[in-house]
């Protein structure tokens, strides 16, 4: 990623944690490497140089101005609106830099709707909490619900990654792990989006890898271990 850091100790120590957390993971894309960092500085507010490293990291390897602003939009349903407005002003800043601009793509935004796509056991379990959260829930999932141009296993390990930096372990957490299933990936690209969330706090990691490891132990009480990928993307 061409890090440029002033200290040499701490340089070097970066350089061996990129060998081991992009160049050692080939179960995930640098697509996907690159949208879960920008998903770890919009939670952790890391807005000035990480940030635009990631930004023309993700320009790099494929994604579109268009992507982020949708990677934004479908973020801040959990890392929270503030904190993806922030992120929105600083990206709008680095799109004048960088002489890019998004074309103003977007979905429907079904704000005065009803229903929620979420699945009716979870909603109803939030309802019997509590029922004005439940209606917030409901319009938060309905409102980006349209949004097309990441896709769903994409956006299961975005979500994934917020649970891991906000140690949100339990039900989010689980519904994610099945969203991302349900998407296709396999266990050990499960694990690899664990690992990789390991540079913005390795604590956090092998926490969320204990719950991991429980949860698709329960799915299926003898798995057997996913092949190594062959490529280097993972998808």
């Amino acid at each position: 990623m061409n890090v440029q850091i002033q200290d040499p100790v701490f340089a070097e120590m970066a350089a061996a944690t990129e060998r081991a957390l992009w160049d050692g993971l080939p179960e995930l894309s640098g697509r996907e490497k690159a949208l879960l960092c920008l998903v770890a500085d919009i939670c952790q507010q890391t807005l000035g140089t990480p940030f635009e490293r990631h930004v023309r990291l993700a320009y790099d390897n494929g994604l579109s101005p268009d992507d982020l602003r949708e990677l934004l939009r479908f973020i801040s349903y959990d890392s929270g609106y503030p904190a993806a407005a922030s992120a929105l002003d600083r990206l709008t800043a680095l799109e004048r830099d960088l002489g890019v601009s998004p074309t103003g793509a977007g979905h429907e935004v079904n704000a005065h709707g009803t229903g929620s796509p979420l699945p009716p056991a979870m909603l109803q379990s939030v309802r019997d909490l509590d029922e004005g959260f439940a209606d917030y829930m409901a319009l938060q999932s309905r409102m980006r619900a349209g949004m097309q141009m990441l896709d769903v296993r994409e956006r299961a390990f975005a979500t994934m990654t917020v649970d891991v930096l906000f140690q949100t372990l339990e039900e989010s957490f689980s519904a994610h792990i099945g969203r991302a299933l349900g998407a296709g990936a396999t266990p050990n690209q499960l694990r690899a989006v664990i690992r990789f969330s390991a540079l913005f706090g390795m604590t956090k990691a092998w926490r969320a890898l204990i719950v991991l490891n429980n949860l698709l132990n329960n799915l299926a009480p003898n798995p057997t271990p996913d092949p190594q990928p062959a490529g280097a993307s993972g998808e």
